[in-house]
């Protein structure tokens, strides 16, 4: 189906749409923050750390089945690959809400993933075939501004849910959710990669696509940064309730702190658009890494040396690693993406799956060290932004500007 009878989206709606195709993933992650507890108690999980599952083996699904969506819709188009995943999501939130054992919402935990990392991927590729450069960085960045107001209602959302219907209530609003974003894509996206431009869905010529990917320093190098930066994001977000919401004891007020932290990186990531045309990517995605590394030493040592840090100062440091992170996201994608506008879906793919696999191997192992207090998080926040540094040194060595 073609849009040409209808008005072409415009700028607004088109950043609109992308931050929804995209916010699939926070939103199927942070409206269950405060169901957490309650699903591990309904579903008896056997360790209390087991609630964590219900985020990284999201995580996990979406990071194996990225690669496929990138062929798919460099071959068959990028709506046709956006409506496949949007079924598959749909057909995982059914299995949860069927769940009578954490092992089964485990499963369909994994099938939502994987139909969440089409949209996700899908809209990546789209924004390539639109933009490139710093102007793809701000697109990008505005869409991920946008893509942030759903962390900052979504944990408010989950706990309203929950006081009026039992946990299954957020898998339903998922579903809606899910069923408004298709409608939505399915009237107004336009189709972005024409028919003589895509790529034949052949074993040959994706793993030639592949090779041009890997073989760029500059994309393996940023995408094995974001890999790191998003495993320290989703270290927290896995464990979030249980520092906020059980070691600070803020019970049913963890959703408003949450939302906080959020909306900095919302503000983060605003500003980056408008900071990225005159500073560049690779400055700023530098100094985002640097202040996640020193303020997350500070907070370490505070920890070891003073004990359990009060509230405010544990805000103070998630405040300032998360806006440094909704800084360096969106920067590292599109520096990723840059040099590989001729394979961009195969790109968007291969991009995906490897910072997803990574950083939800390297969030699991963080997040199960949770021992009571926020310190096993700010280490792991500390190693991942020293390891970053080093690995974007080497990538933008001689770094490439462009390939189209």
């Amino acid at each position: 189906m073609t849009i040409s009878s209808r008005s072409p989206i415009g700028f607004a709606e088109f950043v609109a749409l992308m931050a929804a195709l995209i916010a699939m993933v926070a939103m199927s992650i942070d409206v269950i923050l405060p169901a957490l507890a309650a699903i591990s108690s309904d579903l008896a999980a056997d360790d209390a750390n087991d609630r964590q599952l219900a985020v990284t083996m999201f995580i996990l699904g979406m990071a194996f089945s990225q690669i496929v969506y990138g062929p798919l819709s460099d071959s068959f188009g990028r709506r046709n690959a956006v409506f496949l995943g949007l079924g598959i999501y749909l057909a995982g939130t059914a299995l949860c809400l069927m769940a009578e054992s954490l092992s089964v919402l485990i499963a369909g935990r994994i099938i939502q993933g994987v139909g969440a990392a089409g949209p996700r991927i899908i809209a990546n590729a789209i924004i390539r075939d639109r933009y490139s450069g710093r102007p793809m960085a701000r697109v990008t960045s505005l869409t991920m501004t946008v893509f942030i107001i759903v962390p900052v209602f979504a944990p408010l959302l989950g706990q309203g849910i929950l006081t009026v219907a039992p946990w299954r209530g957020i898998f339903w609003c998922l579903a809606f959710f899910a069923l408004a974003v298709l409608l939505w894509a399915a009237t107004r996206l336009e189709e972005t990669l024409p028919e003589d431009k895509r790529r034949p869905f052949r074993l040959g010529p994706i793993m030639a696509a592949l090779r041009m990917v890997l073989g760029n320093r500059l994309a393996v190098g940023c995408t094995l940064v974001m890999s790191l930066t998003f495993s320290a994001f989703l270290a927290f977000l896995s464990s979030s309730q249980q520092i906020l919401g059980e070691a600070y004891g803020l019970g049913e007020w963890f959703p408003l702190a949450f939302s906080s932290i959020a909306l900095v990186i919302g503000c983060a990531s605003a500003a980056n658009a408008a900071l990225v045309i005159r500073y560049g990517m690779q400055r700023l995605s530098t100094i985002g890494i640097v202040s996640v590394a020193v303020i997350s030493l500070t907070y370490a040592l505070w920890s070891i040396t003073l004990g359990m840090p009060p509230l405010w100062a544990t805000m103070l440091w998630l405040a300032v690693s998360m806006g440094s992170i909704g800084i360096v996201s969106g920067n590292l994608n599109a520096m990723a993406m840059e040099p590989l506008g001729a394979v961009a879906g195969v790109a968007a793919g291969a991009i995906g799956t490897v910072s997803s696999l990574v950083s939800a191997m390297l969030a699991t192992i963080i997040a199960r060290q949770y021992d009571g207090t926020a310190l096993p998080i700010a280490l792991g926040f500390l190693a991942c932004s020293l390891v970053s540094l080093v690995i974007l040194s080497w990538a933008t060595r001689d770094r490439v500007r462009r390939v189209k």
